[in-house]
């Protein structure tokens, strides 16, 4: 209800809320404001940070990393290469509308970055340390083909590729909502009923094992939820990090580690930190709206660091 009664048209906060439950009320412009911007951007804020934080929180679990998130492991750097060859060099899937092309393309490198790392943990021998480094790797591979892009792009196809890795709100409407929310409605139940494999797990390989857990399986099912939620979130908004980083320390402080409720407060506290970071990039510069990339990235940092030194005084 804050990211919708706030923004930098001069709509008045009893006109946003009237709007949204009586919107024959409003004048054509009011209703636009709220029913075509602010309410879907409002959703897809909550919608997006749900999703990358438990994205996080299952990444987190399986490759017993805490830094471990789709923006530390190269999802978001795949999807920068997509978006980068659609912007500047037109290079798309064929059959996909030109309004889609950004989206699509940014979709199929982060989900094809996943099922890479899906492929290495198939290998024999190979463990969660050697993923962590894969995708470290991953990282700077597609920042350095992205940054090749971006030598030979011209000014204006320059300017649209940074604001696009700035991520934005802004693309946001009802058509991508209903996209991620079926992403959701997919992943969702299937994370919570391996909620206790994920928790057996937290106890180490071996203990897992012991109580008749696949850990390959378990590994590879829940990078293929990974992908699925990261690539699509990605896709409508563009680089945000933070998000799948934070979320799940925040739920792991208030809940601890017990999967079934680890998981839906990971998505509780993603879509909070999501929904107020949409706040506060419409508050910071009045009459301006900042690419909720930024402000996430200046509100987690800070937060991060608090939680770290906070961990350190318990233990």
């Amino acid at each position: 209800m804050a990211d919708l009664v706030t923004g930098p048209s001069q709509l008045a906060v009893a006109d946003a809320v009237k709007g949204l439950f009586f919107p024959g009320e409003l004048s054509a412009p009011a209703r636009v404001i709220i029913w075509d911007v602010r309410l879907p951007q409002a959703l897809l804020a909550v919608l997006v940070g749900a999703a990358l934080s438990l994205a996080g929180a299952e990444m987190q679990t399986i490759l017993n990393n805490p830094l471990a998130s789709p923006f530390t492991l190269g999802v978001s750097s795949a999807a920068s290469l997509g978006a980068a060859l659609a912007i500047v060099l037109g290079i798309g899937l064929p059959g996909i509308a030109s309004s889609w092309i950004v989206s699509g393309n940014a979709f199929v490198f982060a989900f094809g970055s996943v099922l890479l790392l899906q492929a290495l943990s198939r290998l024999r021998g190979t463990g969660p340390e050697t993923l962590v480094l894969f995708g470290i790797a991953m990282v700077f591979t597609f920042n350095a083909l992205v940054a090749l892009i971006q030598f030979v792009a011209t000014q204006e196809a320059l300017q649209q590729l940074v604001f696009w890795s700035m991520g934005s709100l802004a693309r946001g409407n009802w058509e991508k909502l209903a996209v991620l929310f079926a992403a959701i409605v997919l992943v969702t139940p299937t994370a919570m009923w391996s909620a206790w494999k994920m928790t057996a797990l937290r106890l180490g390989e071996d203990r897992a094992r012991s109580f008749g857990v696949d850990v390959a399986r378990l590994r590879f099912v829940s990078l293929l939820r990974v992908s699925l939620l990261a690539a699509t979130s990605v896709a409508f908004v563009g680089t945000i990090g933070f998000v799948g980083l934070v979320g799940p320390h925040i739920a792991r402080l208030l809940v601890g580690e017990d999967h079934r409720f680890f998981l839906p407060a990971s998505m509780a506290a993603g879509a909070a930190v999501m929904s107020l970071s949409s706040v506060a990039s419409k508050v910071i510069v009045p009459g301006a709206v900042m690419p909720v990339g930024i402000v996430t990235a200046l509100i987690g940092v800070p937060f991060f660091m608090a939680l770290i030194f906070l961990r350190r005084e318990r233990i």
